[in-house]
């Protein structure tokens, strides 16, 4: 009994002090916001939703919502095939921060945005803005998903 005790007293002191990399995890969810500026860039939906969690929240505009993956796709979908992005760059670097165990994490992110879409005539408009927002990750099998977006635009 008492080796039976110290060896589930060892696997619980191992699984105690076993801490995440954070430096391979921030490596890692910049990448993710990378695939998000490709997927900008690409207009490819499927990319950029790829990162969602099955039930992503997001906060835009005063309006709290938790969109299907479907409803995502339509929308966002409907955005990327409007306009054409011509610059889609962080303003300062990205702040990301873990929490204590390594299963959550943030990301707060400014960027500058100029992007062209058609008027009318088919007469192309630019427009610029300078966004600010924080993204939540949680790890679910070992992969990063975002969770909830909070957005707003200068």
């Amino acid at each position: 009994m008492k080796h039976l005790f110290c060896s589930w007293l060892l696997l619980l002191l191992l699984a105690c002090s076993s801490k995440a990399d954070l430096d391979k995890e921030r490596k890692t969810i910049l990448a993710m916001l990378q695939t998000e500026r490709k997927a900008h860039f690409d207009r490819n939906v499927e990319l950029f939703i790829s990162e969602f969690a099955d039930s992503m929240i997001s906060v835009n505009r005063g309006v709290v919502s938790a969109p299907t993956k479907t409803e995502h796709m339509e929308r966002i979908g409907k955005y990327f095939g409007s306009v054409q992005f011509i610059k889609w760059d962080d303003t300062a670097e990205p702040i990301i921060r873990f929490s204590d165990d390594g299963s959550l994490a943030y990301a707060v992110i400014q960027k500058d945005v100029i992007l062209t879409y058609p008027d009318s005539t088919g007469k192309p408009l630019y427009d610029t803005a300078h966004y600010a927002w924080s993204s939540i990750y949680r790890k679910y099998h070992n992969e990063w998903k975002v969770e909830c977006n909070i957005s707003t635009n200068k």
